[in-house]
């Protein structure tokens, strides 16, 4: 993986990502990070009531249920009971993942 100047290796935070789409699309700092901020929590909101959030030529966002389970290494006897649980996943477009890949 390529080093970015400035940026850790293979990272890079919430704060630097806000500036560098600000600075790509002309626009303050400011204006970036309430379209971030609004973004990112209509995003988890749709998805949280079970919703596919599709962005055309980019991906698409989803819920994706997984089943509770014991978990034998919190308290050693395997009694404890993880409950059903759902996270957020992510489907990048073809497109993308060449365009990714091509980097």
């Amino acid at each position: 993986m390529s080093t970015i100047a400035g940026l850790e290796q293979g990272r890079v935070s919430k704060r630097e990502f806000v500036q560098r789409v600000a600075r790509r699309g002309k626009l303050p700092l400011g204006v970036t990070q309430q379209v971030y901020d609004a973004f990112i929590e209509e995003l988890i909101d749709l998805v949280s009531k079970g919703n596919k959030v599709t962005l055309t030529g980019f991906g698409k966002f989803y819920p994706q249920e997984h089943k509770g389970h014991r978990v034998r290494f919190a308290d050693g006897d395997g009694s404890t009971q993880i409950d059903d649980y759902t996270v957020l996943k992510f489907s990048a477009t073809r497109a993308v993942n060449r365009s990714v890949a091509g980097s």
